[in-house]
């Protein structure tokens, strides 16, 4: 799940914010525009589904380079032998 400081960073990349603790009420504005409690609710989900893609794009990467390795006949096994 995702944490407060991780929407935040989505929402307001520049900065311009400190949070204390984990919800809305947390929030202090210092340099940007705040959001609405709506969006920090909704940015909850937005960043579980970027870490999502993000760790099936590993995946899928992870499974590409096996079938290159395997292909030169290297298993995962080798490659685990091999500290990778």
């Amino acid at each position: 799940m995702a944490e407060a400081r991780e929407v935040l960073e989505m929402l307001r990349p520049q900065g311009g914010w400190i949070i204390r603790g984990n919800d809305y009420a947390g929030i202090e504005y210092i340099d940007c525009e705040p959001i609405k409690e709506s969006e920090f609710d909704a940015g909850f989900a937005q960043v579980d589904a970027w870490k999502a893609e993000q760790e099936a794009a590993k995946e899928a990467k992870r499974k590409a380079a096996l079938v290159k390795l395997e292909a030169l006949g290297l298993d995962e096994d080798d490659l685990k032998a091999l500290g990778l």
